[in-house]
């Protein structure tokens, strides 16, 4: 923080903060004293749920213990691996990527579209090689990517397609919730500052019945029978087989238990960060600051992100812009330090700034500010008053 900036007396404001209300304590009170804990009956139910939120008859829906392996476990049932090319977006976190290194296979960045901040058709068609298997769209801070486009690019060069939904629940695309639409798996993320929260944890989605068993098979070590199976079964069942060295990445009951009522809540939950963005939008409006863009007519943005970008005719820079906030004791984020700009990826693929530079421009000139339904409108307008003066000054 720079010297010259006073702390404010207010308490911290941070970043993010879940919601956690009394049922969800009760039910995690409940699977305590049930003595069953890790993977069994609360997390068949979470899953359950979710596939019949997500009412599409077909869709199978495995709970994980993060989005990374649900990512992971999608592209491993796919036979992703060495010699393989994956095409995802420079704009996202490194788990979109690093799990495509875990396979042995290599990863394709390329940029945004400067007004979404979703990765961008065009370039992804450009980037097929003989090599390409499988793309994978970023929804970013719950703006559904372009899946029309996508899905269609997929079809005529017989690609796969991963969605990446970590900031999209209950995001819509053309009316269809985000992982009901034609990819072959969609990943949700329930980490502790998304939309829902279990603490830890993801949720893998899918309509084909073999990627659903291999990756059930291997979320749990590559056994032929999960835990829950045999240790509740009423005549012995103590016999499994490995089948192929597969992970730990099954979900515990505990953390489903809190699932199984934030997903009840998701509605109002995104209906208090839509909210929180509508009253930012009109705040910000005449500030010299690019604003979040919306989600097409009819359709719903999740919110789990709001993201200002400084204009050209803003007069502080960004990194200032976040020293004001956190002096004014408002927590502030940026998304993201793209993947071209980290050591990994820009040394293993000689990547430079000047091959993305939408994504590099929305970088250096993001500031994502608070919005979570923990929030009250205290809190909101506090965060408007500071962004409106540090804007300003």
């Amino acid at each position: 923080m720079s010297a010259e900036l006073p702390q404010s007396e207010l308490p911290f404001l941070p970043f993010a903060l879940p919601e956690i209300g009394e049922d969800e304590i009760n039910e995690v009170v409940d699977t305590l004293r049930s003595g069953w804990v890790t993977t069994g009956p609360k997390a068949k139910r979470f899953e359950a749920d979710f596939a019949a939120f997500l009412n599409e008859p077909q869709l199978e829906c495995i709970a994980v213990n993060s989005a990374t392996a649900g990512l992971h476990l999608a592209l491993e049932a796919m036979g992703i691996g060495p010699g393989d090319e994956v095409i995802t977006t420079t704009h996202t976190f490194t788990a979109t990527a690093e799990v495509v290194r875990y396979l042995g296979a290599d990863v394709v960045l390329v940029d945004i579209d400067p007004l979404t901040l979703n990765i961008d058709p065009k370039l992804v068609e450009a980037a097929i090689t003989p090599k390409t298997r499988c793309i994978i769209p970023v929804h970013y801070a719950g703006l559904a990517v372009d899946m029309i486009a996508i899905l269609d690019i997929a079809r005529r060069h017989g690609l796969r397609v991963l969605e990446d939904a970590a900031h999209a629940l209950p995001t819509t695309l053309e009316k269809e919730l985000i992982g009901t639409m034609g990819s072959d798996a969609t990943v949700f993320s329930f980490y502790a500052n998304k939309t829902m929260t279990t603490g830890e944890g993801g949720m893998l989605v899918t309509r084909n019945a073999e990627l659903a068993k291999r990756a059930r098979v291997m979320r749990l070590h590559g056994m032929s029978r999960d835990a829950f199976d045999r240790f509740t079964a009423t005549v012995p069942s103590w016999y499994y087989e490995i089948v192929a060295p597969g992970f730990k990445y099954n979900m515990t009951d505990i953390a489903a238990a809190l699932g199984i009522h934030q997903l009840k809540r998701i509605g109002a939950f995104q209906a208090r960060r839509e909210q929180i963005a509508a009253a930012y939008n009109n705040a910000f409006a005449d500030l010299p600051l690019i604003l979040p863009p919306q989600a097409p007519e009819g359709d719903v943005h999740s919110w789990h992100l709001y993201v200002l970008r400084l204009s050209d005719e803003a007069s502080i820079a960004r990194d200032a812009f976040i020293e004001a906030m956190y002096a004014a004791s408002i927590g502030c984020s940026v998304h993201y330090i793209p993947l071209h700009l980290q050591p990994y990826w820009r040394d293993r693929y000689g990547l430079r700034a000047e091959q993305f530079p939408h994504s590099q421009k929305a970088y250096e000139r993001s500031i994502s500010i608070p919005l979570y339904t923990a929030m009250t409108d205290a809190d909101v307008q506090r965060v408007i008053a500071a962004v409106r003066r540090i804007a300003l000054s």
